[in-house]
């Protein structure tokens, strides 16, 4: 799906990493969020809440999840899916990383 429908955006952004990750929260009809974002070069760590499926529009990232040793690729058009409750660290190199986080 290249857009979303019938949505409201929090015109505020979500600024984290002194600017290294900014997002947009997004509220579809259903009342679905979700948070529209970049990434810039940077190793990040994050911690979630509810369960995630961060999804790849742009660029490329390397993740890990928590617990876990081996680093993972995700591109364009691939997604990965992080435990709630928990973390994972996330690496952009070169071009920045666009992405969708779907939460639930």
């Amino acid at each position: 799906m290249a857009q979303f429908d019938n949505v409201a955006v929090i015109k505020k952004a979500n600024v984290y990493f002194d600017g290294k990750c900014v997002s947009h929260t997004v509220q579809l009809a259903d009342g679905t969020k979700k948070s529209v974002g970049v990434i810039l070069p940077s190793t990040l760590t994050f911690n979630t809440g509810a369960p995630e499926i961060m999804e790849t529009v742009a660029g490329s990232c390397r993740y890990r999840l928590a617990g876990e040793t081996e680093w993972k690729a995700c591109t364009a058009g691939e997604s990965f899916k992080v435990p709630g409750n928990t973390s994972f660290d996330i690496e952009v190199a070169g071009e920045p990383y666009h992405y969708v986080c779907h939460f639930g």
